[in-house]
């Protein structure tokens, strides 16, 4: 059994360990595999780990030996699901490992954008606090969560921990999801976009990106949504038209943004977000911890021993 790493080095820089792959066979580990090597590296793989490295339907076919692709993700819109459907190879993700996380950032950035805290220390360490004659001041206004409306779109695993958590903080929690029907005992508001977006002063997207998902935070979204209001995505870059968001920062209509995810990853300096007004933006990190990576490994063994054991677990695409 060979079994090849493609991109490893995001899930594990050097603070975990890949040597348990070695008890079911050969192992070969790449931190970072560029599109064009992948056949190179993977030919003779069995089990291909990846991240973010793509598989196409093109690439699928120069890999005849392969039956297991195995995600260090919950998302896995980087491999041709149905391709592999039809060739016979699992796909297995790692649902869930990254919950608390992501929702964690969520806060992350509404907090930072409520009471300003990076801005206000920056005033301080500059020796602004030394030099001013009240023992108090305001570089930019503070908020408090309390009563404030949050949208959350979608309502997954990481939508329902973010409703927890805006809970926790007092705020009104409103829902967009395709099937309120499933939490009939929800304790929050289901509505339609067109009636959240202008009722919230946060906006928050948790769904996957799809063909209708894709760049739907648009101009007309934006339009809707409150005057003021902030915008986070710690989703999927390309749900966002990021010049679109940029045109709305910039002008005043949103007052700020938070996101972890842009559409292309690293980004290109062009990319309009970089230079936008009033927007938190970290380099795809939410999922980074140390203990979420732990649990993104175990979750991995789990995926990997029960493929070896004919009873896999995991998969996305499998009937």
């Amino acid at each position: 059994m060979k079994i090849v790493i493609l991109d490893g080095f995001a899930a594990n820089p050097g603070d975990l360990d890949w040597s348990w792959l070695k008890a079911y066979g050969d192992l070969t580990v790449y931190d970072r595999t560029p599109e064009a090597l992948v056949v190179e590296r993977a030919r003779d793989a069995q089990i291909v780990i990846l991240n973010k490295t793509p598989v196409s339907r093109e690439t699928l076919a120069q890999l005849p030996e392969v039956k297991l692709i195995a995600v260090l993700a919950t998302g896995y819109n980087i491999v041709d699901v149905d391709a592999c459907w039809e060739r016979g190879v699992l796909v297995a993700n790692i649902p869930s490992y990254s919950v608390s996380a992501v929702a964690q950032q969520v806060f992350a950035f509404i907090l930072e954008f409520a009471n300003r805290v990076g801005l206000h220390t920056a005033s301080v360490t500059a020796g602004e606090w030394a030099a001013n004659p009240d023992f108090s001041y305001q570089k930019a206004p503070t908020a408090e969560l309390l009563g404030k409306t949050i949208g959350i779109i979608g309502y997954g695993r990481i939508g329902r921990r973010v409703a927890a958590l805006a809970k926790a903080f007092e705020m009104r929690v409103l829902v967009n999801t395709a099937h309120p029907e499933k939490y009939p005992d929800a304790d929050v508001r289901f509505l339609p976009l067109d009636e959240l977006l202008p009722q919230c002063d946060f906006v928050t997207v948790h769904c996957p990106q799809t063909a209708e998902t894709d760049r739907f935070v648009n101009a007309d979204f934006l339009a809707k949504m409150k005057d003021g209001a902030f915008l986070v995505n710690t989703s999927r870059g390309g749900e966002v038209d990021e010049q679109a968001l940029a045109d709305a920062l910039n002008s005043g209509k949103l007052a700020g943004a938070g996101v972890d995810v842009l559409s292309t990853e690293p980004p290109r300096a062009d990319n309009p977000l970089l230079s936008a007004k009033n927007i938190f933006i970290t380099p795809h990190i939410a999922w980074a911890s140390y203990e979420t990576r732990v649990r993104l490994m175990g979750i991995l063994k789990e995926n990997i021993r029960g493929f070896m054991e004919g009873k896999p677990v995991n998969v996305v695409n499998m009937g």
